[in-house]
């Protein structure tokens, strides 16, 4: 399998086990002058990027840890009060470099919480894309309770841990560094705030006020699909009482949606919502499927809602309705980046593993101090989102997750033992199964 991350274009090149920071069957303290140090230094020899990025690298390490060379590094591991001293100091860093406020001990909260995040993508990827891998790439338990960036950092120089367990400990030094940068920014853009201020404004502008907050009508979509490639062939919604006297044979689905009402014109329209915003390790994801570190440029959609109504005209009401309530809510509303396949055309998407077949209406909305993304279907095109071929959204996470090379650079195969050809194709084939049979 081809990955888009090489040590010459990844900005994550300090993880790549092809490039000059591999993690080896020894950790990298070899004399100078030895056998293994020449190897080294004669692959990097030619390569004036690779020798820069190695000496930033390093003195990232030197700076952390407060010494200066990578002998120092072996009195650390043995000496438990010299170990607590640079990690005090190394806090105090950190904390600085992100930006937070207050006393050692909230410097310290942040940490655990960054760790928790890189535990999270691991985690995530293990319970749905690689779940019947899970145990093939389970974290080494002394590297899951880890939190403090130099018991991480100084694991790598020791003997006394695996190969498997150094380059996990590598791998969530790099993921707690994302997670950081996407905290500084969160709190910066206040995304907690605005997020809240998107709820409020739904509730107070958008919706029917005859419903109460969360009263929700249950209806069905009632599907058959076509034979050649499970897209929607007609579609039908059903109440939940009609629902309870259909089961579904081969072609046919029964979708649960729940849906709220705005009100256009004195009429109460039906849609569906679900408001997304990205946690933490889906952000982080989204850095390394993108090959970014700064959550500015990568991570453009924090606020999201998808919507599904029943019909195109539905569709254009609903926006209208939006930009009228927002401007009652004292605010212009501008729809920018707009993408809109509902009716015809392919979806123009530069993402890894989309596909051009993809129907949606596609746009950000700037209003009240937020972008907020809006993905919005009507019924036929959410059903394709969910169970056409080359379209439905869980065999998309499996193409993006494996096409980009995030999968290679977070388990790579010398290490992890893992044909990743073989698990892309079985994965594809059995979220393929899962859609059409159950």
């Amino acid at each position: 399998m081809s990955s888009i991350l090489t040590p010459q274009q990844s900005v994550f090149s300090a993880m790549l086990q092809e490039g000059p920071f591999a993690i080896e069957n020894a950790p990298p303290l070899a004399h100078p002058f030895s056998r293994e140090t020449k190897a080294w230094v004669k692959k990097i020899h030619n390569n004036q990027l690779l020798k820069t990025k190695y000496r930033s690298v390093r003195n990232q390490i030197f700076d952390l840890l407060g010494i200066n060379t990578f002998d120092e590094i072996l009195v650390l591991i043995h000496d438990k009060t010299l170990r607590t001293e640079a990690a005090g100091r190394a806090h105090l860093l950190l904390g600085n470099m992100f930006g937070i406020e207050g006393s050692s001990r909230e410097v310290i909260r942040h940490l655990n919480e960054y760790a928790r995040t890189a535990d999270d993508v691991i985690s995530s990827l293990r319970a749905k894309v690689l779940a019947p891998y899970s145990s093939h790439i389970e974290t080494t338990n002394e590297i899951v309770t880890a939190w403090d960036p130099v018991e991480l950092l100084l694991a790598l120089f020791d003997d006394r841990y695996h190969k498997k367990a150094r380059f996990e400990a590598k791998r969530k030094l790099a993921l707690m560094g994302l997670a950081g940068s996407i905290d500084q920014r969160e709190r910066e853009t206040r995304i907690a705030e605005k997020f809240s201020g998107f709820l409020n404004f739904l509730n107070a502008y958008v919706w029917s006020p005859d419903y109460k907050i969360g009263d929700l009508d249950i209806r069905y979509l009632y599907s058959t699909h076509n034979k050649e490639d499970f897209s929607c062939a007609t579609v039908t919604v059903l109440s939940e009482q009609e629902a309870l006297s259909i089961t579904p044979t081969a072609g046919e689905k029964l979708t649960l949606i729940k849906r709220r009402r705005f009100r256009d014109n004195d009429a109460d329209i039906p849609i569906y919502v679900t408001i997304r915003k990205k946690p933490p390790a889906a952000k982080v994801l989204k850095l390394l499927r993108k090959n970014e570190k700064n959550p500015a440029t990568a991570v453009d959609d924090e606020l999201g809602l998808m919507a599904v109504l029943d019909s195109v005209n539905d569709v254009k009401r609903f926006v209208r309705h939006l930009t009228r309530s927002a401007a009652r809510a004292k605010s212009f509303m501008t729809l920018e980046d707009i993408s809109d396949t509902l009716t015809s055309g392919e979806y123009a998407s530069t993402a890894t593993g989309s596909s051009g077949k993809t129907s949606m209406l596609k746009f950000f909305a700037r209003t009240g101090g937020m972008r907020i993304e809006f993905i919005i279907h009507t019924n036929r095109s959410y059903l394709n989102y969910i169970y056409q071929r080359d379209v439905a959204h869980d065999e998309y996470e499996v193409k993006r997750i494996f096409d980009t090379g995030v999968v290679e650079f977070l388990f790579p195969p010398d290490i992890y033992r893992l044909d990743l050809q073989k698990i892309r194709d079985h994965q594809l084939a059995w979220f393929r199964k899962q859609i059409e049979e159950n």
